[in-house]
């Protein structure tokens, strides 16, 4: 038999070293089905309950890896599906690759069933985007989609029409108007001129009060961070994206920053004379230093990200590990350690806090206690997703990463719905460690009841089958309620925000996985000890109170003020949520004293 298009193209994904794609069927792209089934299913395709997890598993697998993702779909309503993934691995400069069915060729333009124009649909998604029409194009698309995605951390696609999928291979010839591709692809070493990091050393070695913010850009140089930040007895704050580049038992990291984030890593940004970012582009502005109150740094490899969210004196584009190995020898060790003992102490109280906050009685459950006391059980070699909503305020809060563990979530999109198909896509990237995802019963009630379907399908096939599944069960939109009240200041509108009330761990045990509920905190320790030391997937239902504020680092007067409209506006929870906004807030004059 010829080999088609089809099977060419999955050859081609082989040679690029892909394992595994993401996908869920259809009959836009049988034609790649059907070679994929003559290759003994190599790269193995992983069947996921929606394009759109397809796509979050894929923004997943290159956060996990450092490797591209690879995403398939059908043709129309498949494609359209793959977007709310693709723009997570947009937003967070993760390299995916997706190759996308469509309708004939000769049917192109008449208005035919699921035509869709997916060039228009994927233009402002794709880094790199191009529809096949001829089979000699498929070497040099698709190695050059490879490219674009792994250079610049962002989305190729591919639209390839259903009969150019059966189309006999033929390759490009040694010929006028054909382009062979190639294969292969190395990380390059980008370091700014030595000019610029011999300013940025002067100013650094000038400062008195020097804050340094991380990214997820800054993985890579995780030891290179600690040095400098010894060398400046400086303080080290983490976007969220940042979370575990350095371990939260380090006595100078200070923390999340911006909304989510903690006290500590707003003091040392209101307080400090000298501003050092490295691989991050947190868009709180207001978070970080007063304009003009500092003397600012980036560090950053990608040129159209740097300098957009402060005022900096010096710009250094670079990768992070090799920019920071020539800064280093330029630096001078501050004598002077009262700043770095002010922010250690800082840090100190804060975690204090954290645990008092944790501790405080609620009904039924403090969601704040869950996650303390998943902290100290977390194994060393962890994966841990979060959703968005008010399970990214706790991740970032209450959770103390160690060095070896990894985390991450829907950062810059910030969508829901992203935590199951994270770490579902942690399983079958290391199957041999631990994944935990934490997932809001809005996120789960959207899909990822459904992908507990891929873990019951797939589970048995890892050599760790510990994936344990965390739902903050309150019976509200929670974050979306907070933010009514704190920003717009109307009280909870319960017609939008109460959830039908359902019980997550009958699900996961009628679905063949174990499901534990909690609802007393003498419960919830041994909870966390039963789930991490299952045979099998786990969901913890945990019933929470809805009430628990989740607290900025800072109250400004207009969110104040907004709450308390809210509050006057008669919100139906007003007693309990005074109260815990009370006992929380209270907590930190209490450390104080």
């Amino acid at each position: 038999m010829a080999e088609n298009v089809s099977d060419r193209i999955l050859e081609r994904l082989s040679q690029w070293g892909v394992e595994r794609v993401y996908s869920y069927p259809g009959d836009g792209f049988n034609a790649l089905l059907g070679a994929l089934q003559r290759r003994g299913n190599d790269p193995m395709f992983v069947q996921t309950r929606h394009e759109e997890m397809s796509a979050f598993m894929a923004t997943a697998h290159a956060k996990w890896t450092g490797q591209a993702g690879v995403c398939m779909a059908t043709s129309g309503p498949g494609a359209i599906h793959l977007l709310n993934g693709l723009y997570d691995a947009k937003l967070d400069h993760q390299p995916v690759v997706a190759i996308v069915g469509q309708t004939n060729m000769s049917a192109l333009g008449g208005d035919y069933q699921q035509e869709v124009d997916l060039l228009s649909l994927f233009k402002d998604v794709a880094g790199y985007l191009q529809m096949v029409g001829t089979s000699e194009q498929i070497p040099a698309v698709l190695d050059r989609a490879f490219r674009v995605a792994l250079s610049e951390r962002t989305v190729a696609v591919l639209v390839v029409p259903a009969d150019v999928q059966e189309m006999e291979y033929q390759p490009p010839t040694h010929e006028f108007k054909m382009v062979p591709g190639s294969l292969g692809w190395s990380r390059s070493r980008v370091l700014p001129e030595p000019s610029e990091v011999q300013r940025a050393a002067r100013i650094l070695n000038e400062g008195e009060r020097v804050g340094i913010l991380i990214g997820q850009g800054a993985r890579g140089a995780a030891a290179e961070v600690v040095e400098v930040a010894d060398r400046l007895g400086a303080g080290v704050a983490k976007a969220l994206l940042g979370k575990d580049v350095l371990s939260d038992e380090l006595p100078f990291v200070t923390g999340a920053i911006g909304l989510l984030g903690t006290k500590p890593s707003y003091d040392m940004m209101m307080g400090c004379d000298t501003f050092l970012m490295i691989g991050s582009s947190l868009p709180y502005t207001q978070f970080l230093p007063e304009f003009g109150q500092a003397r600012g740094i980036q560090i950053d490899i990608d040129g159209r990200m740097i300098g957009l969210r402060y005022p900096m004196e010096v710009n250094l584009i670079g990768d992070a590990q090799s920019t920071l190995a020539e800064l280093l020898p330029l630096l001078e060790r501050k004598e002077d350690r009262s700043w770095r003992q002010e922010i250690e102490d800082g840090v100190a109280r804060w975690w204090d806090i954290v645990e008092a906050r944790a501790m405080q009685d609620a009904h039924p459950l403090n969601p704040q206690r869950v996650f303390w006391e998943l902290s100290p059980q977390l194994p060393g070699n962890a994966i841990v997703t979060a959703d968005s909503g008010s399970a990214a305020n706790w991740y970032a809060r209450d959770l103390k990463f160690r060095e070896g563990m990894r985390g991450s979530l829907s950062g810059t999109l910030a969508t829901m719905g992203s935590a199951m198909p994270y770490a579902v896509a942690a399983k079958f990237c290391h199957p041999d460690r631990p994944a935990i995802a934490l997932v809001g019963d809005g996120a789960m009630q959207m899909n990822g009841n459904a992908e507990l379907l891929t873990v019951a399908k797939y589970w048995q096939q890892w050599s760790d089958p510990r994936l344990v599944v965390l739902v903050l069960n309150n019976s509200d939109l929670n974050q979306v309620t907070w933010e009514m009240r704190a920003m717009e200041g109307v009280p909870k509108f319960e017609e939008t925000q109460v959830l039908p009330d359902m019980n997550y761990a009958e699900y996961a045990r009628l679905v063949g996985l174990d499901g534990i509920r909690i609802d007393r905190p003498d419960d919830v320790a041994d909870a966390w000890r039963r789930a991490l030391g299952a045979d099998r997937p786990v969901v913890i239902d945990a019933v929470v109170d809805p009430e628990i504020p989740p607290l900025p680092p800072h109250v400004e007067l207009d969110d104040a003020k907004a709450m308390m409209r809210a509050v006057l506006k008669q919100d139906p929870n007003a007693a309990d949520m005074i109260k815990h906004a009370f006992e929380g807030k209270a907590q930190e004059f209490l450390q104080r004293g």
